[in-house]
């Protein structure tokens, strides 16, 4: 790993940084979209003569489930690790994660191998995000934070954009899947290169430098043991307690609600169009690439509580409109699922302008990937419980896609904790938006 010994770093080194990032993100994103596609081809061809509409549907919540469940505890870890080791090695070892256990996908036998896998993936892409972000936001100037960090939000829906496209072209079908998780381990080059060749960022080696010269058992050393508790101590825990609701609502209910749109799409239509699945996810991942880029100029230009109240809102009535208002193969479906994509993630444009400044330096990949993953376990339950309960809505996916897509409503409270006193830690433009 190239190591920068300055405290700035040069201007092509940054965009090493960036750009090595952004398509982490990128594979990221692809590893996000690739279930949602495939799921129902894959129980199809697996389950054989046993699969029915109602186990489809249940698989397809055990896989997300699975893959949120392992992105939440690789978040964690992966998080911390960064924070001891260096975000760029931790980077590199969350997409070598990700791609590896992704490929072995193209030869599981069973849906019990696939459920193990998708777990393993969930390790590295839970990972990714919270060292990228703080890699990212410490290599790059305060002024530029805005456009960075809504460029590498839009990244992993432009991930899910070139997956939507890749399989209108060539369509993910029962007898036809595998070659798509092969194709997934193509980012392990970019986990090796990570590892070998991006540059650390300053703060992290200052930081660390200063670290390695605390005397054992000093209050310097302890801290850099035991990071994640000190995340909890009483300075910090109101700001990590909040960061951590933040984050967790718009991830439960995107996952719990919006992506139902997809099975849903393939369920009405695969047997006129095996394609309009992918379009259906193309067209929300385009809204999706547009509104987590603008999200962060977004939360930039409102300030923080009232850009969330305002997306909180938005996010409630477009995915109300989607589910109950139109359906698949009427003109105004997928519209509407590209404006509900727009809205929905502009959340993740404010997450990646706010959080990382929840915390400080030294427990900035923790305390980011702490509060982004902790919402990822309860969206791993919130899937499993919304796959349980398809059920009891008639084994209809617009009825549960609605019913959880109340879940942004939430946002609409949890906004006015925001600017109150809580994070009178933070530094002054992560409070009131302005860069």
């Amino acid at each position: 790993m190239r190591q920068i010994p300055d405290q700035a770093l040069t201007i092509r080194a940054r965009w090493v940084v960036l750009i090595s990032a952004f398509l982490g993100l990128v594979f990221d994103g692809i590893e996000l979209g690739l279930m949602p596609i495939a799921s129902l081809s894959v129980s199809q061809s697996l389950l054989g003569d046993s699969y029915t509409k109602q186990l489809g549907g249940e698989w397809f919540a055990w896989f997300t489930a699975a893959l949120m469940l392992g992105a939440a505890i690789g978040g964690i870890v992966l998080g911390n690790l960064g924070d001891r080791i260096g975000r760029t090695r931790a980077m590199g070892i969350s997409i070598l994660f990700y791609s590896l256990f992704a490929m072995l996908g193209a030869w599981v036998q069973t849906q019990e191998q696939m459920l193990a896998l998708r777990f393993l993936v969930g390790l590295g892409v839970g990972g990714l995000w919270p060292n990228a972000m703080a890699l990212v936001s410490e290599c790059w100037p305060t002024a530029s934070r805005a456009w960075v960090a809504g460029l590498l939000s839009a990244g992993l829906n432009a991930g899910i954009l070139l997956l939507s496209q890749l399989t209108r072209i060539y369509p993910v079908e029962p007898n036809a899947w595998r070659w798509l998780f092969g194709l997934a381990g193509f980012p392990t080059l970019l986990g090796i290169f990570a590892l070998l060749a991006v540059p650390e960022s300053p703060l992290w080696l200052a930081h660390a430098s200063r670290k390695n010269q605390s005397p054992p058992g000093s209050h310097s050393d302890s801290s850099r043991r035991f990071t994640l508790s000190a995340l909890f101590q009483e300075s910090m825990w109101k700001s990590t307690c909040l960061a951590m609701l933040l984050a967790a609502i718009p991830l439960v209910a995107a996952w719990s609600a919006s992506k139902w749109m997809i099975p849903w799409a393939d369920s009405i239509a695969s047997s006129t169009d095996a394609s309009y699945k992918s379009a259906t996810q193309g067209w929300w991942a385009l809204g999706a690439t547009l509104g987590s880029f603008f999200g962060a100029q977004a939360a930039v230009r409102l300030g923080a509580r009232w850009s969330y109240l305002s997306i909180s809102v938005g996010a409630i009535c477009t995915t109300l409109w989607m589910f109950l208002g139109t359906e698949p193969l009427q003109a105004s479906f997928l519209p509407t699922v590209f404006l509900q994509g727009l809205v929905t993630t502009l959340f993740f444009g404010w997450l990646a302008v706010y959080l990382p400044s929840f915390f400080p330096v030294e427990l900035r990949a923790s305390g980011s990937g702490l509060a982004y993953n902790v919402g990822r376990f309860a969206t791993a339950l919130g899937v499993f419980l919304a796959g349980n309960l398809l059920a009891s809505f008639g084994n209809s996916y617009p009825r549960i896609g609605a019913a959880c897509g109340v879940l942004y409503g939430v946002g609409i409270f949890a906004s006015f904790a925001i600017g109150t006193g809580v994070l009178t830690s933070l530094p002054r433009d992560s409070q009131d938006g302005k860069s």
